[in-house]
């Protein structure tokens, strides 16, 4: 084991390598102790791919496009405040989005005309990807009940252009409930442990790390999965994503789901395009979970991505 895993918990490294692949660990432990570099994306509403990159590049930014998305830029010369220092960045031309972070709405694909909502919306990232795919077309609920998020979520939304977004603070545990069969898609990037986001060098990023808190996010998350559901219309799709391996909170949360509404839900395979990636595990701790949680997605840690999961789930037109 190298050098690089010391300082992260040993009882997270254990779970991982458990998780992983013997031939995908050392390369991912690896990965803690360096930082992506700053990608951005696009703002589709207010700029195109092209004229973005000549308008960067005519300063002095060295960028390249990402091959399975053709809005998304890694950014080679510069630090990010240089790119926030450019007219593009301060009139919403972009968006300095990690790039495993744009991967659910892309696998979602909400379309222009539809009612859509974004349950766990804050900072802003996923939803206004969403409005820009949408073309500002149709109705996008954005939504966090976290007050100090929800201005940060608001403020991104006015700096996008994002004019369909429909701004929301609620508990998303209640949309169920409250409006059952609403939705013709749901996304749900959920509150997570947030493993794939550890970083050796910036110990705060672990610190609150424990067993105990995954339990309690995926409790967490099993309440907010039960609600998208209830709140998505028949035949609608729901994508779960989380920035986090524990299966607790991948996997489980959708064998939770799949007992919870049998004969009602059937997760399909994402249909990624990218080249790190696993799919999901049917065994963990001695829990079998339906087989069908496999076709979830990880996304491994790389040199220009972090730690992902991602699943599709269709509701059926059943009664």
């Amino acid at each position: 084991m190298s050098k690089n895993h010391r300082g992260l918990p040993p009882e997270f490294v254990e779970r991982l390598n458990m998780i992983l692949p013997s031939s995908k660990r050392q390369k991912i432990i690896d990965s803690f102790a360096r930082l992506t570099p700053t990608t951005f994306r696009v703002n589709r509403l207010k700029s195109h791919s092209d004229i973005l990159k000549d308008a960067l590049q005519s300063q002095g930014l060295k960028i390249r496009r990402v091959p399975w998305y053709r809005d998304a830029f890694v950014l080679e010369n510069a630090s990010i405040r240089d790119l926030q220092n450019t007219r593009e960045y301060s009139e919403g031309h972009l968006y300095i989005q990690s790039l495993s972070s744009m991967v659910p709405p892309l696998v979602l694909e909400p379309q222009p005309e539809e009612t859509v909502l974004d349950m766990t919306a804050a900072p802003g990232s996923k939803t206004t990807q969403m409005a820009a795919m949408m073309e500002a077309r149709g109705r996008l609920v954005a939504n966090d009940n976290n007050k100090v998020r929800f201005f940060k979520l608001k403020a991104n939304v006015e700096m996008q252009g994002a004019s369909n977004v429909e701004l929301n603070m609620y508990y998303g545990e209640g949309f169920g409930k409250k409006q059952p069969e609403t939705y013709d898609r749901v996304l749900l990037d959920a509150p997570c442990s947030a493993e794939g986001r550890f970083y050796i060098h910036k110990p705060a990023s672990f610190g609150f790390w424990k067993p105990r808190k995954v339990k309690e996010m995926a409790h967490k998350q099993k309440k907010l999965i039960h609600s998208a559901i209830e709140t998505l219309k028949p035949g609608g799709l729901l994508v779960y994503s989380t920035c986090t391996f524990s299966p607790e909170e991948n996997e489980g949360v959708l064998d939770f789901a799949l007992k919870k509404f049998p004969d009602k839900i059937e997760i399909e395979k994402a249909g990624l395009d990218i080249p790190n990636q696993m799919t999901g595990i049917s065994e963990w701790e001695g829990n079998r979970y339906d087989p069908a949680v496999k076709r979830g997605v990880r996304i491994l840690p790389d040199e220009t991505m972090e730690g992902f999961f991602v699943a599709k789930i269709r509701k059926s037109l059943g009664h």
